[in-house]
């Protein structure tokens, strides 16, 4: 009979530590849910501020204004044939 007593005992911190466990687990699991959101976020506006960069519009002001380009003349363009 005490060793019946013993293992219902065993059995039953086994159950309440596996209870702990699997509660301190979700709580690690819905952070790094919220951590994913965070960065989903910040992924989402680093694309949409690469995009604004790339824009032709944007490319040609820092071509005009930053390197001196400009766009050739008919002058300017000269046609060679092999």
């Amino acid at each position: 009979m005490l060793v019946l007593a013993l293992l219902v005992l065993l059995t039953s911190v086994g159950v309440v530590y596996a209870k702990y466990a699997s509660r301190r687990y979700f709580v690690e699991l819905e952070a790094m849910r919220a951590s994913q959101d965070t960065l989903d976020v910040e992924w989402g506006q680093l694309k949409l501020e690469q995009s604004t960069w790339a824009t032709h519009h944007r490319i040609e002001q820092v071509a005009r204004k930053k390197l001196k380009m400009h766009i050739p003349t008919a002058a300017d363009i000269m046609v060679v044939r092999p």
